[in-house]
């Protein structure tokens, strides 16, 4: 029987919910909007990229330390901090009246969108104990992940029916909701968690985001002013340098931001790097999926958001039976062949032309690539942090959340270079390779490091192991 959460825990839960939403749902909005953005404040192909990752630099870059941040400060007061910043920067981005205001705007909500996930679920973890715990990560994970369904298709909704100005507003309502509710937990006596001791790294936050600012920087501007520009080769010099200076920052400094401790663990550092290949992958193809289906294929916002939804209907069905899967068979096989069943399904648009069809030309694909997907996130999640003892799970699933940031940030700042300088139907087809590429590229790197976690001594796992009998029932074989 399921006990009924008290209603401080039920405040707890829902406002680490709706925190989280806004920052998913914004993620998932964007692509929708970039072709609406393009044709009123102008910029090019260049614009759309600096969209996208102005908000995945800071994002990218802080939300390692944004998990410091909020052992220092409180996990609410952090939260509320960021809920506010990411409204006022929500307003700012839908009033923008240039290119460069937006870009700006974009940045700073990265900045508040990194204060938002790593708190919320710092806020269950510090406020839910043993099967509570598990049981509020998994209604988390579970209402967060509407929001990759109803991001697409709401802003699809008001680039075709009103504004993408619009779309950038849904925000503001479940901030209100969310911060109200803040107040309604103080209320009843919660106290707000701070961890003694915790200390701040300021530092490497400002190396990190020169690092990847400058790299960035240099990569989607390259295409107009050449490598061998100061402009170019500057920031390039510098962010490089930064990036070095943080690693070195990291493994001298009395608490960092990312411990380079956890790299020595084998299904950690091999799952990070699938991670980077993986999650790249995704970015590419959601960009240029979501960029090409209205620019080239003439598909309105609302049906171009609608396009991808079977692949989050198939991971919202099939994930918890996959992540049952993988626990009794280990997470090796599930990364190896979701990563290629999803270069399969990139491969599949190659059968785009034209003459355009989304149900024989990208249909099939999303299927293909859904599935692959929904085999692949829950066993690559599981791998990473069940390789790192649970007093650190924390700082664990910040770096493999940064890894995948920094991922989606960087191929999106190559993209000029993979599409060819524009994204028409070429350009299209060599995304779609280059996106089989780097999944293909993690199914390879799963096959050969990733293993299958030691079940502990006397716990299910090990009894199923050893016996073959089912530890629940005793009763035979697991089926």
């Amino acid at each position: 029987m399921t006990v009924r959460m008290p209603r401080d825990q039920r405040l707890v839960l829902a406002i680490a919910v709706l925190a989280s939403f806004v920052s998913f749902l914004d993620g998932t909005v964007v692509t929708v909007a970039l072709p609406a953005i393009l044709d009123e404040l102008g910029g090019g192909l260049a614009t759309q990229q600096w969209v996208v990752d102005a908000y995945l630099v800071t994002l990218g870059a802080l939300i390692l330390v944004a998990g410091s941040i909020s052992d220092v400060y409180g996990r609410l007061l952090v939260i509320r901090i960021g809920l506010v910043g990411f409204g006022l920067t929500s307003i700012a981005i839908a009033a923008a009246p240039t290119p460069e205001f937006l870009i700006i705007a974009r940045a700073l909500q990265g900045v508040a969108g990194a204060l938002l996930v790593p708190s919320s679920l710092a806020l269950i973890t510090s406020n839910f104990r043993d099967e509570a715990q598990a049981r509020a990560i998994g209604i988390w994970t579970a209402l967060t992940t509407a929001a990759m369904v109803a991001g697409p298709v709401v802003g699809g909704l008001f680039v075709d029916f009103g504004s993408w100005r619009y779309a950038f507003l849904i925000n503001v309502l479940p901030i209100a909701v969310t911060l109200w509710l803040t107040v309604s937990l103080a209320r009843i006596g919660h106290r707000d968690v701070r961890r003694e001791g915790a200390r701040i790294d300021w530092l490497g936050a400002v190396l990190c985001t020169v690092g990847l600012g400058g790299t960035v920087f240099a990569l989607i501007e390259e295409p107009s002013f050449g490598w061998s520009s100061p402009a170019i080769w500057v920031p390039l010099t510098v962010g490089l340098a930064a990036f070095a200076g943080f690693l070195v920052r990291q493994r001298f400094a009395a608490q960092p931001m990312m411990p380079l401790s956890l790299f020595r663990v084998r299904n950690f550092w091999s799952g990070n790097i699938t991670t980077l290949f993986v999650y790249g992958a995704l970015s590419l193809n959601g960009f240029v999926l979501g960029v090409y289906l209205q620019q080239g294929a003439g598909l309105p916002a609302t049906l171009a958001g609608l396009a991808t939804l079977p692949s989050t209907i198939l991971m919202i069905v099939l994930s918890s039976r996959v992540g049952v899967w993988s626990g009794r068979l280990g997470p090796r096989l599930f990364m190896t062949v979701g990563p290629l069943t999803m270069a399969a399904g990139a491969l599949l648009l190659l059968t785009v032309s034209e003459d355009f069809s989304y149900w024989w030309q990208v249909l099939p694909s999303v299927l293909v690539f859904g599935f692959g997907l929904t085999l692949t996130v829950t066993p690559l999640t599981s791998a990473i942090l069940g390789a790192i003892e649970p007093a650190r799970s924390g700082i664990a699933s910040a770096v493999n959340n940064a890894v995948s940031r920094v991922a989606g940030l960087l191929v999106i700042a190559m993209l000029s270079a993979i599409v060819g300088g524009q994204l028409d139907l070429d350009g299209f087809h060599r995304a779609a390779v280059v996106t089989a590429a780097l999944m293909a590229a993690g199914g390879v790197v799963s096959w050969i490091w990733i293993r299958k976690p030691e079940a502990e001594p006397g716990s299910a796992a090990a009894i199923e192991a050893e016996s073959g009998v089912d530890p629940e029932t005793g009763t035979g074989p697991l089926r």
